[in-house]
């Protein structure tokens, strides 16, 4: 099941895509694509409902976040090796924990906006794990069953701020339009195996990423339990799994997003994105 969120920005209604590709309205069953909603329950109930009954929504409608009410955006850092040497860093020997603001999301093809003063801006393309029911002190064997299902993320990053300023990642990852999340929510029980999903990202048509959740570190299973020892993860939390290689930051030289780029990004079953690069119009 493919969920989905749509509308202008902050007046998102729930639905989903059907198999024909046709949006339609969940609005008349439930309130948003969060909360209960993302239980296995709740899912169960939309799978109850059918299709063809829920009103047909225009094809061109802008799509937000696939999810509502994310309390936490976590992102797992250095979770793929390669992608850790063109960092010139080790794999490290737990899983690299760094929050991103959850002002950063916005909906899949929502622009990247460059903050004033950057100069490095930089694309990451990643599996989000959405979590659908809250979880603590989990096993790796029950994590999965904590999962809702999974969306494409780009963890837009900005180098200078993140590596070159003093202090933690967040500051990096956090400015606004550094989160586009969706185009769907594709659910845990569609997804045959999240560790075997064929993952790209184009810069104006140049393959710049072209990977696999195969070669993660940890995978979805031991992230989910790992961060249930340290924090409750709920309803609507999600986790960015980290990045193959391919991203500015490990190119020689360097190369970073300007304004006028496009960028372009998917995920094998759950969809693409599709992001004008853009000045600040604050800034």
């Amino acid at each position: 099941m493919k969920l989905l969120r749509f509308g202008e920005p902050g007046a998102e209604k729930p639905g989903l895509l059907d198999e024909s590709g046709t949006i339609r309205d969940l609005s008349g069953v439930v309130a948003d694509i969060g909360g209960a909603v993302l239980s296995d329950a709740g899912l169960d109930a939309i799978r109850r409902v059918d299709p063809a009954a829920l009103p047909a929504v225009d094809p061109g409608v802008r799509l937000g976040p696939c999810v509502a009410g994310t309390g936490k955006f976590i992102c797992i850092g250095l979770n793929y090796a390669d992608h850790a040497a063109e960092s010139g860093l080790d794999v490290p020997p737990e899983p690299v924990i760094f929050m991103k603001a959850t002002s950063a999301i916005c909906g899949p093809d929502d622009p990247i906006i460059i903050p004033r003063g950057s100069e490095k801006t930089d694309w990451e393309v990643e599996l989000a794990v959405i979590i659908g029911t809250r979880a603590k002190y989990v096993s790796e064997a029950d994590a999965m069953s904590y999962v809702a299902g999974y969306a494409v993320t780009n963890d837009v990053s900005e180098r200078a701020f993140q590596i070159e300023r003093a202090g933690q990642w967040t500051k990096g990852k956090s400015c606004d339009n550094y989160g586009q999340l969706g185009p769907w929510l594709v659910t845990r029980d569609a997804v045959a195996d999240p560790q075997n999903l064929s993952m790209w990202l184009t810069v104006n048509g140049e393959t710049m990423q072209n990977g696999s959740t195969c070669t993660m570190v940890y995978g979805v299973a031991h992230v989910v339990s790992y961060l249930s020892q340290f924090m409750s993860l709920h309803p609507g939390d999600v986790i960015s799994t980290g990045t193959p290689p391919g991203v500015g930051l490990g190119m020689n030289p360097q190369r970073y997003l300007k304004a006028g780029d496009v960028v372009e990004l998917g995920i094998e079953g759950l969809g693409q994105q599709r992001q004008d690069v853009i000045s600040d119009p604050e800034g």
